[in-house]
């Protein structure tokens, strides 16, 4: 398996597909890994750029250390991985907490090896609601989501699964091959990197870090988004991300890499290639 040694010693697990096009980055979202971006991945790298997917610290087949569950030690870790590989002209695309891993790579690292940058579903700007934040989402959401990963975390994947990730509990209509593939992908998640990854992608306040992007951005998120609702991350994200395109997908939830596939890759191309 191809891996990279990060400054703290953890190990980070990529795929690397594709050839001499310019090369894209895929971040995913909390608590899944890399397989949650392949079909894009595969896509792309058909469509001549490479593709490369990475599992987070703690998820998938990268290393569990203790401590380092943070968004500062993800984007460094990104970096690492960005430097040992020798990107340049890269797009940076993050879903979901991969989102919040991205921005927070660009406020910490520039955007020296980075021309453009894609969030889908992404938590920023902030998720949690706070009195600098009264319009985000109560606290009480995520000590639920920290009980139920304490409790039963595999039940927990299978309510988060079968509701609201890919907004199933609308109209039953997702298949059941997508969310039999969350919950694998979460229950090799780490427990304590699950656990504190959860205060990472909805405590982390990324508007300093939004105000300060430099390259073309395109926001992409879902008007039906029941884990990041729109008004609360895509469209504060594009107000404050200075040139940034929104484009909503009405009707579409949260897991747009997966139940909006064929719309987000066509998005993505266009985006990348224009």
């Amino acid at each position: 398996m191809p891996t990279i040694t990060t400054d703290d010693g953890t190990t980070i697990f990529y795929r690397d597909w594709g050839g001499e096009g310019s090369p894209v980055l895929l971040s995913h979202g909390w608590p899944l890994n890399s397989d949650a971006w392949e079909a894009a991945a595969l896509f792309l790298a058909e469509h001549g750029h490479r593709a490369i997917a990475h599992d987070r610290r703690g998820h998938g087949r990268s290393s569990q250390p203790w401590a380092g569950n943070d968004m500062d030690t993800y984007a460094d870790d990104l970096a690492c991985l960005l430097d040992a590989l020798d990107l340049h002209d890269l797009t940076l695309v993050g879903h979901s907490t991969g989102g919040g891993e991205v921005v927070r790579y660009l406020a910490r690292h520039g955007s020296d090896r980075v021309s453009r940058l894609v969030l889908v579903s992404a938590v920023p700007p902030l998720m949690l609601r706070a009195d600098h934040n009264p319009d985000g989402v109560p606290i009480d959401v995520f000590d639920g989501l920290r009980a139920g990963e304490r409790a039963d975390r595999s039940q927990l994947y299978r309510d988060l699964a079968d509701g609201p990730f890919f907004g199933h509990n609308r109209n039953g209509d997702v298949d059941r091959g997508f969310r039999d593939a969350f919950w694998l992908q979460s229950m090799a998640c780490g427990h304590r990197a699950a656990l504190e990854c959860i205060a990472a992608f909805s405590a982390t306040d990324f508007r300093p870090d939004l105000a300060a992007i430099d390259v073309p951005t395109l926001v992409v998120h879902g008007d039906d988004d029941q884990i990041v609702p729109v008004e609360v991350g895509g469209r504060r994200s594009a107000a404050l991300i200075d040139g940034a395109t929104l484009t909503v997908y009405a009707g579409s939830g949260h897991a747009l890499p997966d139940t909006d596939r064929r719309r987000l890759h066509a998005d993505l191309l266009t985006f990348i290639d224009g």
